[in-house]
């Protein structure tokens, strides 16, 4: 079973390029009250009323990471909940990774996607070649390729 817990950013990449509903391939997806605080300063995608997921309060009072209030959330709830943390931000994939916590980011989801039957290897390169042409985020040809490389190695 995967329980994970989404900062803002795959939120809003996975939104950019109309791929939220992926976020229904995990068996239970947690979204910390700070971070849909974050969303409602903006925008609150749409399409996140069509995805079943529980809004939860994190404790971070003793969680020491220095990051902004929405990835320590992510990362208190997933340490709380032993979850995967969802993060495009490198500074939160390296604070997780230094707790050895399983992180993720918007191309995990869409190769988790995949390895679900989900999407099509040829909709899940398409989704991650638009993640990096067609969205807010920053993401390297060498990150997409590795991202491919990883479809191969779960088909």
């Amino acid at each position: 079973m995967i329980v994970a817990v989404a900062d803002t950013g795959p939120l809003i990449h996975l939104d950019e390029i109309g791929a939220l509903g992926l976020l229904s391939v995990v068996d239970r997806l947690l979204i910390p009250q700070t971070v849909y605080e974050e969303l409602e300063a903006g925008t609150v995608p749409s399409a996140l009323t069509s995805i079943e997921y529980e809004n939860v309060e994190a404790e971070m009072a003793e969680f020491a990471v220095d990051l902004d209030p929405g990835e320590t959330a992510a990362l208190a709830v997933a340490s709380e909940h032993s979850a995967v943390p969802l993060t495009d931000d490198l500074a939160a994939r390296d604070a997780a990774e230094d707790l050895d916590v399983e992180v993720h980011g918007s191309i995990g989801v869409i190769v988790l996607g995949y390895t679900r039957e989900e999407l099509t290897k040829s909709k899940a390169i398409e989704l991650m070649r638009a993640l990096q042409t067609e969205t807010s985020l920053f993401v390297t040809e060498a990150v997409v390729e590795r991202g491919i490389g990883l479809l191969e190695e779960s088909a």
